[in-house]
């Protein structure tokens, strides 16, 4: 699988990585070393964690084991701080982007993923009430020290993104080379705001959630019964009508073009500049084949246009 830098940095992932928001949570451990050895298998060699998934670090853990003595060939990215689940430290550690909290958070990330250093360490939401200064600086040391390669941030609006650049260019300490964050052809909001702070601050952008939580998958029509198990399960209700028509019309611009929306879903964004790479989770070998299979389609610039006029914008 052809690899990128990831924004303008020295660090390469490949096109399409993997979420492993799902290990320790929905899948136990002998499921996450088959979706893990699958991944391999596929040519992926970019994982992407965080501290809170898998119930407070149960994905961390399951990835460091599943990896094993092949953690030296990988680039791993974690995360810390989200501003709504908490890692049972935080009140003792004070604000979620301060230098108290990042110390100890890199240090039990370190330890459950059985490593040494993190290649991406990703600030998981912006921290309103810590100036982005301390955050960066506390950052810069893990850097320094060797503890962490690069830096990203996620869920970070624009406007987040380019105070943070200039930031990091007048201290001149290490800058965010990703944004990671909610982007697909059902929610393209990032198109207009995180898109051209990430070109004209040099990020690579990670889109979560490509498939939109499985609605982008195939497996949902509005006339066909729904899916009893799985993420879908318990989301028909949540589903609006401007959701389905854009599936429905989505769905006919690829069977016309003999693809299929899976295709298209991660097509799309791996075509979008300045995505590095699509961050797609799974739970099983099977969906880790189907998505690497889905990345092959290589849209035209022309069809890439096409795709995100036809999609939906919230």
């Amino acid at each position: 699988m052809r690899r990128r830098n990831l924004g303008q940095s020295q660090c390469f992932v490949t096109g399409l990585g993997l979420g492993c928001n799902n290990f320790g949570w929905t899948i136990d451990f002998d499921q996450t070393q088959q979706v893990v050895n699958t991944a391999l298998d596929c040519g992926i060699d970019f994982f992407d964690t965080a501290d809170i998934y898998g119930n407070r670090g149960g994905s961390e853990e399951m990835l460091g084991k599943a990896l094993g003595a092949k953690r030296a060939d990988l680039i791993i990215a974690t995360k810390f701080g989200h501003d709504s689940m908490s890692m049972g430290y935080d009140q003792a550690l004070g604000a979620l982007g301060s230098r108290s909290y990042i110390r100890h958070a890199i240090e039990q990330s370190l330890r459950r993923l059985g490593t040494d250093y993190i290649d991406l360490y990703q600030m998981h939401s912006p921290d309103p009430s810590t100036p982005i200064e301390e955050t960066l600086l506390a950052l810069h040391e893990l850097v320094v020290e060797g503890k962490v390669r690069y830096i990203g941030n996620s869920q970070f609006s624009g406007e987040q993104i380019a105070q943070a650049g200039r930031i990091s260019r007048e201290l001149g300490i290490t800058p965010f080379i990703s944004a990671q964050n909610n982007l697909s052809l059902l929610n393209k909001n990032a198109l207009t705001d995180v898109i051209p702070a990430a070109i004209e601050h040099g990020l690579g952008v990670l889109p979560f959630f490509p498939l939109a939580s499985g609605l982008l998958t195939g497996k949902v029509r509005r006339d066909q019964p729904w899916p009893s198990s799985g993420r879908l399960a318990d989301r028909q209700s949540s589903v609006t009508d401007e959701q389905f028509s854009a599936i429905e019309n989505l769905t006919a611009w690829a069977s016309q073009r003999g693809k299929t929306l899976l295709e298209v879903a991660i097509g799309v964004l791996a075509a979008t500049r300045p995505v590095s790479s699509v961050i797609a989770g799974a739970t099983s070998p099977e969906q880790v084949r189907a998505n690497v299979a889905a990345y092959e389609f290589k849209p035209t610039p022309d069809e890439v246009d096409q795709l995100w006029a036809v999609g939906l914008s919230v």
